[in-house]
């Protein structure tokens, strides 16, 4: 059996999760601990306040007594607000307290990318202005190309709770309207977004490999731990069994004490 802790913050599409283990029908556990988040907000306070030393560690020991092999911050805003430099300050900090080799939904993206073996991609964001352009820094740091970049707009911003109801109608429209012709794949970063369930769907509609973030923060903890899975149920990411030519296997933010 493997098993992948999860840190997962607040309440929204953690369902997800389970979902994914069911898809994946193997001996893979994904036992989840839910982070204090304070306001529902996407603003960079509060998305660094959540992502702090302080709320994470507070799941760690259960993870470690459910069995945990590695450790995984299921966020993505939550992490890369703090930056390249920052988020691996965050997982290292993680990785220290939990002494298990630990990541988060951020790197995630970047290593399914080079998974793929794709250099350009496009985003389809729904958090607010100020916030998106930080993804894509992000991922610009970690070698990827972003050719096409979408964020929720003007007006305000769509809370966790307002996105884990968003209906997979929505998510297409989403997901179309960010992709663009030169994008090899297309990233959907938020974690309150249900998406375990089609995957695939998305990728026939936009006829390329598209990465969700629930789905890549489980592949990131299975790949901290070594451990393959094919679930193709789960999109273009878990239909191979082996990295494609020119994949980049980049395991330099475990940290293990």
């Amino acid at each position: 059996m493997t098993t992948v802790g999860l840190l997962y913050p607040g309440h929204a599409a953690e369902d997800d999760f389970p979902r994914i283990e069911v898809m994946i029908d193997s001996d893979i556990r994904l036992p989840l601990f839910h982070t204090e988040t304070g306001e529902d907000a996407h603003d960079i306070a509060s998305l660094r306040a959540a992502g702090a030393p302080e709320r994470l560690s507070a799941g760690v020991e259960e993870l470690r007594l459910a069995g945990a092999e590695s450790l995984v911050w299921a966020s993505t805003n939550g992490s890369f607000v703090y930056g390249w430099e920052g988020a691996h300050e965050q997982v290292a900090d993680l990785a220290r307290a939990a002494g298990l080799p630990a990541s988060s939904t951020s790197f995630a993206f970047a290593h399914a990318v080079g998974e793929l073996g794709a250099g350009r991609v496009a985003v389809a964001s729904i958090d607010p202005v100020d916030v998106a352009p930080l993804f894509t820094g992000f991922l610009e740091a970690a070698g990827i190309e972003v050719v096409s970049a979408r964020d929720a707009g003007p007006g305000p911003a769509v809370s966790a709770t307002e996105a884990a109801a968003w209906t997979p109608e929505q998510v297409k429209e989403l997901v179309t309207a960010a992709d663009h012709p030169d994008a090899e794949v297309v990233l959907l970063p938020c974690t309150a977004l249900h998406t375990a369930g089609y995957v695939p769907e998305l990728e026939e509609l936009l006829g390329k490999p598209v990465l969700t973030a629930n789905q890549v923060t489980v592949w990131e903890g299975l790949r901290l731990v070594e451990r393959r899975v094919w679930a193709p149920t789960l999109g273009t990411l878990f239909a191979t069994r082996e990295p494609p030519p020119g994949a980049v296997e980049n395991r330099g933010i475990e940290v293990r004490e």
